[in-house]
């Protein structure tokens, strides 16, 4: 798999342009007000204990309910749909969009997911790695920890009901994690990625290479 991916492509891309266009959808149906323009600068959850709520970028209201959404993220807005302020929006509509600079690490991960394999979320669920698991990423730290299929590897939490969730895929070590223990993950969305033994130093070249050329 990533002996055909062309990175040298992928690093002058992220090169030109070292940005995520982060797209923002309406959450339901309501009449729209646009808290942004395009070229507002704008900043996602913050704070020491990400207490504070990010810069609120639309107000949407149902049944005279009003709700504000927050950015998810920094940024500048490069995308407004003005045509639709104080109209009834649908839900799902793409509405804005923020361009974020991605930071070292954030270009790592993204190089990172072409090459680890992932394990996704079976299901829409809140996910906790088993005790066994969890035990020996504290005692060794997760790139210390091999998994290999049929490994009871999480807990999936949905519904007050806890199912294990057993490890498919090619045998590693736990490279990368996507997910916190507790938060609520869509189904398909990767928790974690795993890389062989063998990739490791090829991962490593990846994660020098982005140092070294990045500041």
């Amino acid at each position: 798999m990533s002996e055909d991916i062309d990175f040298d492509e992928i690093f002058a891309n992220y090169r030109t342009d070292p940005f995520d266009y982060v797209d923002v959808h309406s959450l339901h149906t309501g009449r729209i007000r646009f808290q942004v323009r395009e070229g507002d600068e704008v900043v996602g959850v913050n704070g020491e204990w990400r207490h504070l709520p990010g810069t609120p970028l639309y107000v949407l209201t149902r049944e005279r309910n009003p709700k504000t959404v927050n950015s998810p993220t920094n940024g500048t807005v490069s995308f407004v749909r003005k045509d639709l302020e104080g109209l009834f929006t649908e839900a799902g509509e793409k509405i804005i969009t923020i361009k974020h600079p991605l930071k070292k690490r954030e270009i790592i991960d993204k190089i990172l997911r072409l090459v680890l394999i992932p394990f996704a979320a079976p299901e829409r669920a809140k996910y906790y790695f088993s005790p066994d698991i969890q035990s020996r990423i504290d005692k060794y730290g997760q790139r210390e920890v091999m998994v290999k299929p049929g490994d009871e590897i999480m807990t999936m939490s949905l519904m007050k009901r806890d199912t294990p969730v057993f490890y498919e895929g090619e045998p590693g070590i736990i490279h990368s994690l996507y997910f916190k223990p507790g938060l609520t993950m869509d189904q398909g969305e990767p928790l974690f990625g795993v890389c062989s033994k063998e990739k490791l130093p090829y991962i490593q070249k990846i994660i020098t290479r982005v140092k070294a050329e990045w500041d």
